[in-house]
């Protein structure tokens, strides 16, 4: 488990340094912010102004409205600048649903941009009228998508907190990775008694624990531009918490026992029950209730709606880079603990 060489360190220090200046460089790609006013009625003229982020209205740019299997295409805009314009909609008298109120997507297509999406952007009431004409609800939405820039996606509400990918979730991978070693060192302890399995075990385990306190907050920052506060008691915040005061009373425990033989011997058990507990609590307990969090409560992480292929050009290289440095680390911190010891002795 002890790496040898220096190449890695390097190498950490270097994919560290690219996935925070990839990560803060590389732009974000065009979305929309939002519309105003944001409901209609049916049979009416709605005229509504969309804001855009990074985009480049022009006069050649189209717009719809959409729910389910059914396009709306607008009848005329008015382009105010590159991230501004009005659309006026003439939204038929019947609506392809027989709900009362339809949310209808917003969807933009500029040449330079290709498609931008605004889910429930306009709230249409309607009337529960079954005879429904859908001729105007037909329009064919342009299928070409070739934007120019290389840039991250943007997502909505996450915006630009969406780069925090790069420093908040790889802090958790990189913690969980550091903490198996922890555990190996102690098993490895338990079997043979290895004076450095200890000291391993608890230096891995002092930086797996401040990675994870740095992954919260990082993660409380997140939470604060997205869902309004530093901490909503959400169910992975909460189980996150609880794992690093597990980690906690490990090194309480350490201390707490007078022969330091023993200490060593009910620290090892302990570290091996404590990451036994991570995976339940970040794993298995979020997925069975509701959750913020993607990958919760039947919420898909990770996939096309998360993470895309030039997101994955900077997270990966970010994870294998915080493994290599927490690694480092860690061989310091165990290092000095033995020192340490071999000094008092």
């Amino acid at each position: 488990m002890q790496l040898v060489g220096w190449w890695w360190k390097g190498l950490g220090v270097l994919l560290i340094l690219y996935s925070l200046l990839a990560g803060l460089l590389v732009p974000l790609g065009p979305g929309i912010t939002g519309v105003s006013p944001g409901r209609a009625q049916h049979g009416q003229l709605a005229e509504i102004t969309v804001e855009g982020y990074n985009t480049h209205f022009s006069e050649d740019t189209r717009v719809w409205l959409k729910t389910r299997d059914y396009a709306l295409a607008s009848d005329r805009l008015e382009v105010m600048d590159r991230r501004h314009m009005k659309v006026h909609f003439s939204i038929p008298s019947s609506l392809p649903t027989k709900d009362t109120i339809n949310g209808l997507a917003l969807i933009t297509y500029t040449p330079k941009d290709g498609h931008s999406v605004l889910p429930s952007a306009l709230f249409v009431i309607g009337n529960d009228d079954d005879t429904q004409d859908l001729d105007r609800w037909h329009a064919e939405i342009t299928t070409s998508d070739t934007p120019a820039s290389f840039h991250f996606p943007f997502r909505n509400i996450l915006a630009e907190t969406i780069r925090n990918t790069y420093y908040h979730v790889v802090l958790w991978f990189a913690m969980m990775i550091i903490f198996l070693i922890s555990m190996m060192s102690s098993v490895q302890y338990l079997r043979k008694g290895s004076v450095v399995a200890d000291h391993r075990a608890l230096g891995y385990a002092s930086v797996g624990t401040l990675l994870g306190m740095l992954g919260i907050l990082t993660g409380a920052v997140w939470a604060k531009n997205t869902w309004g506060a530093y901490w909503s008691f959400d169910v992975k915040q909460n189980m996150s918490a609880i794992a690093m005061l597990i980690y906690a009373a490990y090194f309480i425990l350490r201390q707490s026992i007078s022969d330091p033989d023993v200490a060593k011997r009910f620290a090892a058990v302990y570290n091996v029950f404590a990451f036994c507990m991570l995976i339940p609590l970040l794993y298995i307990i979020p997925r069975m209730t509701d959750s913020l969090h993607p990958g919760s409560g039947g919420n898909p992480a990770f996939g096309s709606e998360d993470l895309d292929n030039t997101m994955r050009m900077v997270f990966y290289p970010a994870i294998i880079g915080w493994i290599l440095l927490g690694c480092w680390m860690s061989n310091v911190t165990w290092r000095y603990l033995r020192l340490r010891d071999e000094m008092s002795n």
